[in-house]
């Protein structure tokens, strides 16, 4: 089966007044033992809402996004009826597709990715809006142009189409710039004494053998907007340097780590090494100077652990990646739909209406 899961929670931004609103809309077929229709919305990385095909109702996913209903008493009544129309729209936009690139069975999958980010300090803002079908890039909207850009040759039908219509296309620039933005703080507000939490990690130097890499391990830090890396003489490193994701905790923090090959480095070098984490707002950085006596290693200990004993530090990323895995399946990982909502309709943060949502369809 083809690979559909694309990561696309989690898409970071580098300031704690940089706020990002994200919309995901997943269409899928020939997926069995999933919705055929997936929204995730996230406000700065957090899942504020969501919707399936199978629950038919949008809901908060969080306690302050509820709060959104003390202006807008019917705002998840609205939401639910108009992602029930953008849902038998793109069942028609994979059959659609599915045409077009000349395919029949199997699964595929058609996405919609659509937010903005805003700056609350500088007030700069910025704008997006695409689509992807099977995990690669089908259309997209260039906001400074006003036009539409087509990396694939199925897509050109599309481009020359929605080209066409210079009042949507200004419409969507609107949005982007403007509607999204008010929604974004509209929502930054609701979570405000949430989103602009700050928290600082446990720092930790791990190795496995003697000739493995040393991990640099922050666990523990909110928001996700950080930088952890390994510096020799003051310089960040950039060669013998792993990266690793940034993963998420149980209890709604974050972990990360970052390794540093020392295969080549004299034990009299070691000193010169340190790692150090950043996180955005905070002035003082935390810094772990690479000295053995506080490197924690499991040598000699054996990697199946006897029943009641405590696994070692080193297994702490491994199962903190698989509780990710699992909570994107649930979650229902995706690209999301934002559309434009009519003078007479709800307000709407997915930018929605019924006669709207039919330009999903790229033939429509």
């Amino acid at each position: 089966m083809k690979e559909f899961i694309m990561l696309v929670l989690f898409c970071h931004v580098a300031s704690p007044v940089h706020h990002s609103l994200r919309n995901f809309f997943t269409g899928l077929s020939g997926v069995p033992n999933f919705p055929e229709f997936v929204v995730v919305a996230f406000v700065d990385d957090v899942e504020s809402d969501y919707y399936d095909s199978n629950t038919q109702r949008m809901v908060p996913k969080q306690d302050w996004m509820e709060k959104i209903t003390d202006d807008l008493p019917n705002y998840w009544d609205s939401q639910t009826q108009i992602l029930q129309g953008s849902q038998q729209v793109f069942k028609v936009s994979v059959d659609t597709l599915k045409k077009r690139f000349n395919q029949t069975g199997g699964a595929h999958i058609v996405q919609w990715m659509s937010g903005c980010d805003w700056d609350d300090e500088t007030g700069v803002t910025n704008g997006f809006h695409q689509f992807g079908y099977d995990g690669e890039d089908f259309i997209a909207f260039d906001l400074k142009t006003k036009t539409w850009i087509a990396p694939a040759p199925q897509a050109l039908i599309t481009k020359h189409k929605w080209d066409g219509l210079p009042g949507e296309t200004e419409r969507w620039k609107n949005y982007l710039t403007q509607e999204c933005i008010d929604w974004l703080k509209r929502f930054v507000d609701c979570g405000r004494s949430t989103l602009l939490t700050t928290e600082l990690p446990s720092v930790s130097l791990l190795q496995k053998t003697p000739s493995s890499p040393v991990t640099c391990h922050a666990s523990g830090f909110y928001p996700n907007k950080i930088m952890l890396y390994w510096m020799r003489d003051g310089e960040e490193l950039h060669e013998d340097v792993d990266h690793g994701e940034i993963l998420h905790n149980h209890d709604g923090t974050f972990q990360k780590s970052v390794d540093l090959d020392l295969s080549s480095v004299k034990p009299g070098d070691w000193g010169r090494y340190s790692c150090v984490f950043q996180l955005s707002g905070v002035e003082e950085d935390i810094v772990t100077k690479l000295d053995p006596e506080v490197i924690k290693t499991n040598w000699g200990k054996t990697e199946i652990k006897r029943d009641g004993e405590k696994p070692s530090d080193l297994t702490i990323p491994i199962v903190a990646a698989v509780a990710v895995i699992a909570l994107l399946l649930i979650a229902g990982i995706g690209f999301a739909v934002y559309k434009k909502k009519q003078a007479k309709s709800p307000p709407s943060s997915q930018n929605s209406s019924e006669t709207e949502i039919q330009k999903l369809n790229p033939e429509a």
